[in-house]
């Protein structure tokens, strides 16, 4: 199973990049950990929402709607799906505290890349979770001199007990045991893709030596 970290595939040249992984790899089944940018893929592709997406386009896929935009694309939004035998289920958007209250209704404009407390709360309700994706990491995972961490992932990780964990939104490898779990920050698709053995959950990086044209 192919896994990408973000995309950012509103700029052309990592579009190419995101598709040309596609192309040479042929993968039947792909993880992707939001900042997607562009939403008809050659493959089936289970995706949370980053910060940075097509907000009309998230929100139809939130409601079930189809698109003529859209292709092989499958949002998880404190959703779960069974892909590759495997359990996987995803937490949408970033953290903004005073957004965090309030319902997804009164999130208009880019203010829909958020999360909320009722997004988080179902989430907490999933079960028998092998892999979950997020866009925002766990404490205890990175630094910056600062840990980015967001306290709503912790609850989570220890809520649902997942096996493995994906973090987006970083650009930068970064392992860590947390509350059990192995979490793994990504980097982004235009320098690494992963391959995760769905009976092992055995994850793997490989640089690629694709790169951004001028």
């Amino acid at each position: 199973m192919l896994v990408l970290g973000d995309a950012h595939a509103s700029d052309p040249d990592r579009c190419e990049i995101l598709l040309e992984l596609y192309r040479t790899l042929e993968p039947d089944r792909v993880l992707q950990l939001g900042d997607l940018e562009h939403y008809d893929l050659p493959a089936p592709t289970w995706f949370i929402a980053g910060n940075n997406e097509d907000f009309d386009v998230i929100d139809a896929l939130r409601s079930g709607r189809d698109l003529d935009e859209t292709n092989n694309v499958h949002l998880l939004a404190s959703t779960a799906a069974a892909v590759d035998g495997l359990r996987v289920a995803g937490l949408s958007g970033n953290f903004a505290p005073t957004r965090y209250d309030r319902s997804r209704a009164e999130l208009t404009g880019e203010r829909r890349r958020h999360f909320t407390r009722d997004d988080v709360e179902r989430a907490a309700e999933l079960e028998d979770i092998d892999v979950f994706l997020t866009h925002e990491a766990p404490n205890g995972l990175l630094s910056y001199g600062y840990d980015p961490g967001c306290e709503h992932v912790d609850d989570l990780l220890e809520a649902i007990s997942p096996d493995l964990c994906l973090v987006g939104h970083h650009h930068r490898h970064r392992e860590a045991e947390i509350a059990g779990t192995r979490v793994v920050s990504l980097a982004p698709a235009w320098e690494r893709y992963y391959t995760l053995e769905p009976a092992t959950l055995e994850l793997e990086s490989h640089e690629h030596d694709l790169s951004e044209t001028d």
